[in-house]
């Protein structure tokens, strides 16, 4: 009991910091970085503020991927950001990740929350379908997942053979079927925040319009400058509409 106890606790502590400080949520691929190495663009989105990142590499072998992972495990509990990766359970577990992100076709949440009770978990829905299935298992109170991602929403490059996108319309039909925070990705640039923050996004994961930038740093920066510009806009014209 003792032991479920300190489990429980950090699981809430990594949940609460996801919950209050995570708005842009950069997600690594090396082979959009415009030559720069996950270790590079790690330390710059760092710089600029970032307070969660994910290492996503499907390309490297399995021990650069490890090495990598601590090294971004190093360096976001120096800068007091969380650590997921992407996928590999496995990879997280043996660097001390503060969690993982799984598409439809990875191992279930329901398996992983048994290997890493404390883990955080996301979940990718890319369908109404998918959604609503979390929704049901959140409301009888059995969901594994800790938050869910809705994407892709636009044409992006880190995804190939798609030919559909969800769009901004998407936001609101999904949360309507789930209660869970959740995260948007797939194609997002700097000009759609304020769209997507309308619409009431607070999480945006993006992967290239971090990676190519010129100064990966700065547009970290520039990014979470905005959406909290945005959000607290929206806060403010609620308030207002409300009295």
């Amino acid at each position: 009991m003792v032991l479920d106890n300190v489990v429980r606790g950090l699981y809430d502590v990594r949940l609460q910091q996801f919950l209050d400080e995570v708005t842009l949520y950069p997600v690594s691929c090396e082979r959009l970085a415009g030559g720069r190495s996950d270790r590079e663009w790690l330390n710059e989105v760092l710089a600029g503020g970032a307070r969660i990142v994910q290492l996503r590499d499907k390309e490297s072998a399995d021990g650069e991927i490890l090495a990598k992972a601590r090294y971004f495990r190093e360096k976001t509990r120096e800068a007091g950001a969380l650590f997921l990766v992407n996928d590999r359970v496995d990879i997280a577990l043996l660097s001390d990740a503060d969690g993982v992100h799984v598409g439809q076709n990875d191992l279930p949440p329901e398996e992983i929350r048994k290997l890493a009770p404390d883990f955080l978990i996301g979940l990718s829905c890319n369908t109404l379908e998918q959604v609503r299935k979390l929704g049901d298992m959140v409301r009888k109170g059995i969901s594994p997942a800790s938050y869910f991602n809705i994407g892709p929403l636009y044409a992006t490059s880190t995804k190939h053979g798609l030919k559909d996108y969800l769009g901004a319309q998407a936001i609101h039909l999904f949360t309507k079927e789930c209660s869970l925070p959740f995260t948007v990705m797939g194609g997002i640039k700097a000009d759609r925040i304020e769209e997507l923050c309308a619409v009431g996004v607070k999480r945006m994961a993006v992967v290239t319009a971090l990676s190519q930038a010129p100064d990966i740093a700065m547009e970290t920066t520039v990014w979470i400058t905005k959406m909290k510009e945005c959000s607290d806009k929206r806060r403010k014209d609620n308030a207002t509409f409300q009295k």
